[in-house]
């Protein structure tokens, strides 16, 4: 609270000035109803990679354990990924999904894993009825930024999950 002298002081100070009017308004720009429908198309057909369920790839398996690589990608790379040199940044669970919800979630992993720079990520299919358990590599081979998927070791998921490498935009192979 002021004393006199300090109000006296102050309504000195302030004589002659002029009391401003707030008449300006900032409005939240809200996003068009167009713009909100073409992101949302846009983002639901960057999860529409078509995984066919007819497609039969040739996959390597040995002791039961699915492998592949691209063909133009370095054998040495598999083994690493066998030997569990490379550590998963993201990991989807698929546990409980249909076979379109797993679609669905793969290829959001995938473009996921794209947009963020994550190299290595881990599938959990667990063990069930194996209808996903098989038909996941299945599906993996297809897309062109799958660079090679192995089960994978027991500290990131063994028999239950398959390790995948996913190119990156720029092209280079990351570790």
């Amino acid at each position: 609270m002021l004393n006199n002298d300090e109000l006296s002081l102050f309504q000195e100070a302030v004589k002659g000035a002029k009391k401003l009017k707030q008449d300006t308004v900032v409005m939240k720009k809200q996003p068009s109803q167009k713009a909100v429908e073409v992101r949302e198309q846009k983002e639901k057909a960057d999860t529409q990679f078509y995984f066919s369920d007819e497609y039969e790839p040739l996959l390597s398996e040995e002791n039961d354990k699915v492998k592949y690589r691209r063909e133009d990608v370095d054998p040495y790379l598999l083994k690493q990924l066998r030997r569990g040199d490379f550590s998963p940044e993201l990991f989807l669970d698929l546990h409980g999904l249909t076979r379109k919800q797993a679609k669905m979630e793969l290829a959001s992993l995938i473009l996921a894993c794209e947009k963020e720079g994550v190299f290595c990520a881990s599938i959990m299919t667990g063990y069930g009825t194996y209808a996903l358990k098989t038909q996941i590599p299945r599906w993996l081979v297809q897309h062109p930024k799958i660079l090679a998927l192995h089960q994978a070791p027991r500290e990131w998921g063994g028999d239950a999950a398959i390790l995948i490498l996913v190119e990156q935009l720029d092209g280079n192979v990351r570790r």
